[in-house]
């Protein structure tokens, strides 16, 4: 793809910069990051701004209630809101980055209609039922079971590490359909209102003392039939699309973000002297770390444009998008490294200290640490790749005797 800009494009980069010099000063004061009823109404409220700007969906096609951009547009979409600081989806990232992609490709005309819309315009926010406390990483292994009576499904099971769950209104949830056929043969995905009873939303805190995820607590649960998504046992293949849409795209802001941490340690590392006179900067293995990994991120950004230009094309970017989520997360965990190593006592403090504005760098360290679980571990990314791209044998799975 060529990523020159044109004319129309280059008048899509003002207009939205303009739009964003007008509309980022009247937005009220970011809520506490605890208050998950203050920060659902803070996301959506932008949410709608977006859509009623028309930004919302700005890489869904049009005939589905997005803006319909090109992969160039896209991207300066992606680059001007993180420069600018917008304010990130939030509450609404499941919805309109994993659930929403996942329905316009495998959804039914109805599922379309009733979620799609509601999603883009910040009404529904959606929260993943996928691990579950002994199925992490091993996601087939998982054991909430979906018994069909009549025109419902009968859902028992226990769900955990689910981002938001506590304000979600619909849950993208796996479950096991027939217990008796192979393990990624008998799954099944179903979209599950938050509000059906026997739900229960149990809040988990993380080591930065926030509360996004929780456990969800599935007690002869009632889902209608026709939330099921895909065939019935075709679960893990829609499963895979969602993975492919969370893995390849989901992550772009958090590369801009690497481009500002690194900047922002190269900014520290200038300012701070050394006993022997001079600066931490005057160090060339440290110049020389940031620039190996300044190269990175540059590299990553460029496999952004290629997963983009898949999905904006129909195409499930499932081999580059392992391949991004295996170096991005590994790549921003050394960047908190190198970090680290620049603020010295100061990456032990949670809160800014005189002189240096290190809470934001020691808090994103700290989140990076599950930057290689979540989303599909680092060793299942490797798995992928070696099994789907390199035709290399499974890897035998041991059974205790």
């Amino acid at each position: 793809m060529d990523l020159r800009l044109t004319e129309p494009e280059l008048a899509f980069r003002d207009r939205l910069r303009s739009w964003l010099a007008e509309t980022l000063p009247q937005l009220p004061t970011r809520p506490d990051r605890d208050d998950w009823p203050a920060r659902r109404r803070y996301d959506t409220a932008w949410q709608r701004l977006l859509f009623e700007a028309g930004y919302a969906g700005v890489d869904w096609p049009a005939e589905h209630g997005g803006l319909g951009a090109t992969p160039t547009e896209q991207l300066i979409f992606l680059e001007e809101t993180a420069r600018a600081r917008a304010p990130y989806v939030g509450a609404n990232f499941v919805g309109l980055l994993h659930a929403g992609p996942t329905l316009i490709v495998e959804g039914s005309e109805a599922q379309r209609g009733r979620h799609l819309a509601g999603i883009l315009r910040g009404d529904q926010v959606w929260c993943q039922g996928f691990s579950e406390p002994d199925a992490g990483s091993d996601l087939a292994a998982l054991r909430t079971t979906a018994v069909r009576d009549g025109d419902t499904y009968v859902v028992n099971g226990r769900k955990i590490w689910t981002s938001h769950a506590e304000v979600s209104d619909y849950c993208e949830l796996l479950v096991r359909t027939d217990p008796d056929a192979p393990r990624h043969a008998g799954i099944s995905w179903l979209i599950l209102p938050m509000d059906t009873p026997g739900v229960k939303v149990h809040p988990l805190r993380t080591a930065v003392g926030s509360s996004e995820f929780s456990e969800l607590v599935l007690d002869d649960v009632r889902v209608p039939a026709e939330n099921l998504v895909g065939a019935e046992n075709d679960g893990w293949r829609v499963a895979m699309v969602t993975f492919s849409f969370e893995r390849g795209t989901a992550f772009i802001g958090d590369v801009i973000e690497s481009r500002n941490i690194l900047a922002e340690t190269a900014a520290i590392a200038r300012a701070t002297p050394t006993p022997g006179g001079g600066t931490l900067w005057d160090d060339p293995a440290l110049r020389r770390d940031i620039g190996r990994l300044a190269a990175e991120v540059s590299g990553l950004w460029s496999l952004i444009r290629k997963n983009v230009s898949e999905a904006s094309a129909g195409m499930v970017p499932v081999q580059g998008a392992s391949v991004f989520k295996l170096r991005f997360t590994e790549n921003r965990q050394r960047i908190g490294d190198v970090a680290a190593h620049v603020l010295g006592r100061t990456s032990l403090a949670m809160t800014d200290l005189p002189g240096v504005a290190n809470a934001r760098i020691v808090e994103d360290r700290v989140n990076t640490l599950a930057f290689t679980i979540a989303a599909g571990t680092s060793q299942i990314q490797k798995n992928i790749l070696a099994e789907r791209v390199l035709g290399l044998p499974k890897e035998p799975r041991w059974t205790s005797r």
